[in-house]
């Protein structure tokens, strides 16, 4: 009646199906054109299908086509209706991308996407096109595309080997997996270099370069492979949803495949080898499964022990293991072949009793009876009968105290009996003693419940059964309750002891599941390597409780792999020579060796390296913290799963430091580049002209007049003191970026900082006006007073560069919330959106402004260090009452006792004036203790 439910049950559709079914009916359907190389007429073959649409009456666009200059494939284009791409200018050129907007507003019935892996030019609104692909699809709308093998995220690295060129425009293998049809465009190679040759794939130049690399018979047989293998997997997978969407149990025989089941018998490995010969004479490919029921638990350390050696046996084979959890084992098998379309199950057949059969049943009978469709392959017992009538009874060895408690349990029953059967007349007295043996079995398991009911069924006997107090019944219808009464005590226990196994098998299990998860969370927290490594080796060793050691490849001078102890549990630096021999074979042939494996077995240690989908990262070696022994199955299964996670976290910070390590080479390669340039062309430029003007005086001094001779050497004093600017700034710089910037604070007047800026800053603004606005109330601010000027300097200096001559650069002071804030608006152009966030970086100058007069692009990158050095703030933005930039500096201010707020404060006002010191505008400054309200004015040139 099982069985027949299951069948019944399978005769139902899967609902994961059917919802995968109904949902893309509510979108687009996708077709692919999937071509092993360039060249092979993806797009014609796309082109020419869209016609035929066309010519059925469906509404057909053209989203985007790249036709390569090829006539043929133009010509098809004809009569199509084309939507204007969309241009996107991008570093001063116009790129064209499909207008996804103008076809969603279009709204055709198909349209056509070439180049599916094409990225999208920034700014855009997906940055791949596939993503516009996914768009048009959940808008409703079919889609034609071509791809081709290398694209394809899996297959990238294989390309990459077989190629030696890495590509790097991929397109997720969930992309081709949704597709609802890929048709394969092939070509053999032969005919592709022919078209190659004749330029019809790229000009002729290109041609010969590809010929040698890329182009060479052996790839293209290779890529053509790769094309029709991944062809074959979708369409296979697309067949069994079509079973599953239709409730077909299968299985269809379109391709062979052969099932193993694997147990933890004598004969498995023998079963293992025979489904393999099968396997390779069907040249089909290999499954072996095995169901973990409840007798699982009861299985023997030696049972265990084979069972991981045939899966692994198995895995050696070239099969797909796969565990499962069950309870019927044929009904389980059968679930999974159809599911996975396995058209041949090979299965052992075991010497076992007829009684044990008759007690268990007979998994090959219900195979055979049950399979349908699905060969069944019956591999005989090399061994004699090992199991017996209670072999599912079986149980781990229960220790003594287990029975002195079920002994006890029992009589305290039999004091509760008697004191019950006292007090009321009770029939069925005997319930009293199935308490214990319920007890029992769900502490101790069967055993100790066994011995509850036998000492229950005596004490039953003895005290209630007459004559009492005897072991003799006279009554033949007590004999038959007797008999009873214990058939059910037993059977009872056995209930009892196969929940107690299912519970604490749960329990492990939740626990294990539990550990794990947390485990999970605490890695991926982590992004110091070192961090990691002590979290995973602390973790494995408790729930696997081994010792742990972790060691990583270290490259020595003479270009070997070395493997480094990165970290162990408990601590230890040093390895055995026969454990660091196994280490180093496990690394380089990326298998277990060392203990309980194949390979070097004499070692201490048992080495399993961790790898991920991009290759080995390193080699973990575990042994037994309790004895010498080698891993039990189970210790190796969580030590897998552990292992794994530890692979994947330590993959994520190793590449998280590259790309750090690579962000900063670029960075570096950058500035350097940026520095070279500065260098060789702004510092250049004003040697140049001072070398000019002294050669000129030099040798035609006689010659010139005093005014001509005067602006000689006024030019060679103004590109001097430039050059001094941007030598100054590169020290500058040099000495922010190593962390040498001393700050020396103090109350400074920010009046007086105002005044000596502009001051030096002069002959930079003689051709703007300046206007100041200084607030008559500011208190001083603790800043560096040199450190301070040189910030602001370096502002004005840039708002003089980038702002047209006799513009308005306003300079204003006041406090706000505890804050002294300075301004510097200019009237020029503004800031660029996109230079924005750049505008601090090192050596980045904006594209608008005197390209002549801008300098090595550190001045504002300075101005924020010392800023910043000094407890400050600094943003950059346009101003909103007109076009302009303006730069806002926020100092911490200083606000002395209120005995003094009349007297000038303690500490440097300024820098001393010397004599001649002049305004920046011509004017006196203002002496110390002047108002500053008195610097408010517009000051012209």
């Amino acid at each position: 009646m099982a069985v027949q439910t299951a069948e019944r049950t399978n005769d139902r559709p899967s609902p994961e199906a059917l919802l995968a079914a109904a949902n893309r009916e509510l979108r687009g359907k996708l077709k692919i054109f999937l071509g092993a190389a360039p060249g092979v007429g993806k797009t014609y073959e796309m082109l020419t299908a869209a016609r035929q649409r066309q010519a059925d009456g469906i509404d057909v666009v053209v989203g985007v086509v790249e036709t390569h200059g090829r006539a043929e494939t133009a010509a098809l284009i004809d009569g199509l209706e084309v939507i204007p791409r969309r241009h996107i200018d991008y570093k001063g050129r116009a790129l064209a991308e499909m207008d996804i907007d103008a076809v969603l507003a279009r709204r055709p019935a198909l349209v056509l996407v070439d180049e599916l892996a094409h990225t999208n030019a920034p700014g855009s609104r997906h940055p791949k096109r596939y993503l516009d692909v996914l768009e048009l699809l959940t808008a409703g709308i079919d889609v034609y595309t071509t791809l081709n093998i290398q694209h394809v995220e899996s297959l990238n690295d294989i390309v990459a080997r077989i190629t030696r060129i890495r590509v790097r425009e991929t397109v997720p293998d969930s992309i081709v997996d949704s597709a609802d049809s890929v048709e394969v465009i092939d070509l053999t190679p032969e005919d592709l270099i022919k078209r190659l040759g004749e330029g019809k794939v790229y000009v002729r130049e290109a041609a010969e370069r590809a010929l040698k690399h890329y182009f060479s018979p052996g790839n293209l047989t290779a890529l053509r492979e790769l094309a029709l293998r991944r062809t074959a997997e979708r369409v296979d997978e697309q067949m069994r949803s079509y079973m599953r969407e239709h409730a077909i149990a299968g299985p269809w025989a379109a391709g062979e495949r052969v099932l193993v089941c694997v147990d933890p018998s004598a004969d498995a490995e023998n079963v293992v080898r025979a489904a393999k010969r099968t396997a390779d004479s069907l040249r089909a490919p290999l499954l072996a499964l095995y169901v973990e029921t409840d007798r699982h638990a009861s299985l023997t350390e030696s049972e265990r022990n084979r069972l991981a050696e045939t899966m692994r046996l198995a895995e050696r084979l070239g099969a797909e293991a796969a565990t499962l959890p069950g309870r019927r084992i044929a009904e389980d098998v059968l679930t999974f072949a159809r599911e996975r379309n396995v058209t041949r199950i090979v299965v052992g057949k075991s010497n076992r009793s007829t009684w044990f059969e008759l007690l268990h049943g007979s998994v090959v009978d219900d195979l055979v009876r049950t399979a349908g469709g699905v060969a069944v392959e019956v591999v005989a017992s090399t061994h004699a009968a090992s199991d017996s009538i209670w072999s599912g009874w079986r149980t781990e060895r229960s220790p003594t105290w287990a029975y002195i408690e079920a002994t006890l349990a029992v009589a305290i029953a039999g004091g509760v009996g008697v004191g019950i059967d006292r007090l009321v007349n009770l029939a069925n007295i005997s319930l009293v003693f199935v308490v214990p043996v319920l007890l029992t079995a769900a502490r101790h398991g069967i055993w100790p419940s066994v011995w509850a009911a036998a000492l229950g069924a005596a004490a039953y006997n003895f005290f209630f059964l007459p004559p009492l107090y005897e072991f003799t019944i006279t009554d033949p219808g007590n004999v038959v309750a007797l008999f009873f009464f214990l058939l059910v005590a037993v059977f009872t226990s056995a209930l009892a002891t196969r929940s107690r196994s299912r519970s604490l098998a749960a329990r492990r299990e939740a626990q294990t599941t539990a550990e794990l998860y947390g485990f999970s969370r605490k890695i991926v927290g982590l992004a110091d390597l070192d961090d990691l490594l002590w979290t995973v080796v602390a973790q494995i060793a408790r729930m696997v409780r081994v010792e742990v050691v972790v060691l990583m490849p270290e490259h020595d001078p003479s270009g070997r792999n070395n493997l480094d102890i990165k970290a162990a549990y408990p601590p230890e630096d040093m390895l055995e020579d026969a454990d660091l021999a196994a280490a180093l074979w496990c690394w380089d042939h990326d298998q277990p060796t060392g203990k309980g494996s194949d390979s070097l077995p004499g070692a201490r240690r048992l080495f399993v390296p961790l790898r991920t989908a991009r290759g080995k990262i390193a080699v973990l070696g575990v042994t037994n913290r309790e004895n010498d022994e080698a891993l039990t199955p189970d210790q190796r299964r969580l030590l897998d799963a552990l292992g794994d996670q530890a692979a994947v976290a330590i993959e994520r910070v190793i590449l998280a430091r590259d790309i750090d390590a690579a962000r900063l080479g670029a960075e570096r390669e950058r500035l350097r580049s940026a520095m070279l340039t500065s260098v060789s062309h702004d510092l250049r430029t004003p040697l140049a002209s001072i070398l000019g003007a002294i050669s000129s005086l030099r040798s035609y001094g006689d010659r010139y007049d005093p005014a001509t001779r005067d602006e000689l050497l006024a030019t060679a004093q103004d590109e001097s003191e430039r050059l001094n600017r941007f030598v100054g700034n590169l020290l500058d710089m040099t000495r922010l970026d190593a962390g040498a910037v001393s700050v020396k604070r103090e109350p400074v007047d920010v009046a007086d900082l105002v005044a000596t800026t502009l001051r030096r800053a002069e002959p930079l603004l003689r051709d703007h006006r300046v206007a100041t606005s200084i607030a008559s109330d500011l208190p001083p601010v603790d800043i560096d007073f040199v450190l301070g000027e040189q910030a602001l300097f370096n502002l004005l200096d840039n708002a003089a560069k980038y702002t047209p001559t006799g513009t308005v650069i306003d300079l204003s002071a006041r406090a706000e919330a505890g804050n002294v804030v300075l301004s510097v608006r200019d009237e020029g152009p503004g800031l660029a959106a996109e230079d924005l966030p750049h505008v601090f970086e090192k050596f980045y100058r904006s594209s608008e402004g005197d390209r002549r007069r801008a300098g090595t692009g550190l001045g504002l990158a300075i101005a924020k260090g010392f800023v910043e050095a000094q407890g400050g703030r600094i943003i950059a933005r346009n101003r909103s009452d007109r076009s302009g930039a303006e730069f806002v500096v926020t100092f911490p201010a200083v606000f002395p006792p209120p005995a003094s707020l009349g007297e000038v404060p303690e500490g440097r006002r300024g820098t001393p004036r010397g004599p001649g010191y002049q305004d920046h505008v011509g004017s006196p400054p203002p002496l110390r203790g002047t108002s500053p309200a008195k610097l408010g004015r517009k000051a012209e040139p």
